[in-house]
This record gives structure tokens, C-alpha cells and sequence, in this order.
């Protein structure tokens, strides 16, 4: 497997220590056609992201890393977090504008909570998530929906490289609603998989505002692939426990904080209120 970019080959690398449990360093450049030197600084990136452990010779997986659970399953944890998200982001588009929609299971939660504003029209989505397309068809013809195309990947049903970054880089949208895996506490938004950050990091370059969707889970965690920092992002919406960790973030970032839910909104936090298109979430 030669010539990959470096981001390929580590997914790849990756993916071969979690099936392997380990992998030599010789064997691995091989295999990639890379020197040792080079695949010991893709394994040393790995290890700071928490995806594997470095060992002598060579690195080994970290149980529960570097695995992705189905959409299906992680929609089903904190479920109620997530719709109370979903909504307040919904709050947030307003009839007429144009959005770009990506993939994960609180963005999913948005997807029907747009649907479920009955008042809004003339809404044209753009998504890389076979199942966020989905979740829109009710919405039709109310909604335009577009799917980007691209490469479909397992578990999340989502649409990657080739094709679906080149989809996006000849759109220009409203608003970027983007889910993440994590955020730590300087501020980097990172996702477990490199093809889907990609996508992700295309997204925001298509869109004038962009907003967040993280329930509280996600607050001090780190992983490979690096979106963004969170002040490239106008509004971070967030909830459940663990929310208030991302309050001091967002307020280094100058990322406008939505808490969706009620404890949150008697402390103050503001409602949100409808956008228009173009307006300045970020």
C-alpha cells in the first residue's frame, strides 16, 4: 500500500492493529512501503491520539479504542439528551435556508426535530449520512434533501472520499451542523475516523456559520482525526451531564453556548431563537 497520504495510512494502520492486537514496526512499513522512521512517527501520532499503546517493537490496541459502535447503538444512549439538542439546534434554522447536515446520532436527532417544525419550508439539506436522508424524506417535498455521494462506510452510513469532499467543495451554504467525537479542554474538536473528519473539515469550509452538536459526553475527550478548533464554530449546542465542562472552552473559544436542557436555562442560558439564512451563528 504505497503512496497513501499519511492520514490514509494511519486509518489503515490503525485498523490493522485493532484486528491484529499487534503489529512490528518492520512488518508494518512493509506493508505500508514506508521507512520505519516514518511509520514510527504515524504509530507515536496513534498513540498520542489514544488510539493504540506503543510497546517494544512495535504497538499494540487499547481495549476499546479505535472502535466505532453502530449509529443505531449510540442513538440509543442518552437518547433523551439528544433530542433535547436535536431541538435546540432545529430552533436555530430558519425557512429558506440551505444547510449542510452531517452524520452521528445527535445530528440524527436534529434531522427529526427539523422534520417535526411543520413551519418550516423551502429548507434545502445537504448530508454524507444515508440515515440523516432518511430521517428527512418525511419532510419532502417541504425539504429539499441532497446526498452528497462518495464511499459508503459501515456503521455510521455515512458517504466519505472519493467524491463526497469534491460534492462539497462546489457548494456554498448557509449553515454547517456538524457532530464530533470530542472536545478537549484547548479547544480541538476531533472525530475517531479520519475519512469522516475530512468530509467534516469540507463541510466548514462550504458553509458562512457553522454550529456544534456535542452532548456532554464528549467534554475532555481527544481522538485521531482533528476537525477544527471550536472557535471556528459560532455556536456549540450541548446538554446533558458533563455539559458544564465545555462552558470554560467555549468561553476561551468564543463559541456561544446553548445548554438544552432545563436545570441549564434557569441558570440563565440563553433560548435560541429561529436563524435567518446567512446570520451570524459563527
Amino acid at each position: 500500500m504505497p503512496d497513501l497520504p499519511a492520514e490514509a495510512r494511519r486509518e489503515r494502520l490503525l485498523a490493522l492493529v485493532v484486528d491484529e492486537g499487534f503489529v512490528r514496526v518492520g512488518d508494518a512499513s512493509e506493508l505500508f512501503g514506508v521507512s520505519e522512521v516514518t511509520l514510527r512517527s504515524d504509530l507515536s501520532a496513534l498513540e498520542a491520539a489514544g488510539a493504540l499503546r506503543r510497546v517494544h517493537g512495535g504497538a499494540m490496541a487499547v481495549r476499546g479504542e479505535g472502535r466505532e459502535s453502530p449509529v443505531e447503538a449510540t442513538a440509543e444512549r442518552d437518547a433523551e439528551v439528544k433530542r433535547g439538542i436535536g431541538r435546540r439546534a432545529a430552533a436555530l434554522v430558519s425557512s429558506g435556508s440551505s444547510i449542510l447536515l452531517d452524520v452521528g446520532s445527535t445530528t440524527l436527532a436534529a434531522a427529526h426535530a427539523l422534520v417535526e417544525r411543520t413551519e418550516l419550508s423551502g429548507l434545502t439539506v445537504i448530508t454524507n449520512g444515508l440515515s440523516i436522508a432518511l430521517a428527512l424524506e418525511p419532510a419532502i417535498p417541504r425539504f429539499t434533501v441532497v446526498v452528497t455521494g462518495g464511499t459508503l462506510r459501515p456503521l455510521q452510513h455515512s458517504l466519505v472520499n472519493p467524491i463526497a469532499a469534491q460534492t462539497l467543495a462546489g457548494l456554498h451554504v448557509d449553515l454547517a451542523i456538524l457532530g464530533c467525537n470530542g472536545i478537549d479542554d484547548e479547544g480541538r474538536v476531533t472525530n475517531l475516523n479520519l475519512p469522516e473528519a475530512e468530509v467534516k473539515r469540507a463541510m466548514l469550509a462550504a458553509a458562512d456559520s457553522r454550529m456544534l452538536l456535542a452532548d456532554g459526553s464528549k467534554a475532555g475527550q481527544r481522538h485521531l482525526a482533528l476537525i477544527a478548533r471550536l472557535g471556528e464554530f459560532g455556536t456549540l449546542v450541548t446538554g446533558g451531564a458533563g455539559a458544564e465542562a465545555l462552558r470554560a472552552p467555549a468561553a476561551a473559544a468564543g463559541t456561544r453556548l446553548v445548554v438544552a436542557d432545563a436545570v441549564a436555562r434557569l441558570r440563565g442560558v440563553a433560548t435560541a431563537g429561529a436563524a435567518t439564512p446567512g446570520s451570524a451563528l459563527g
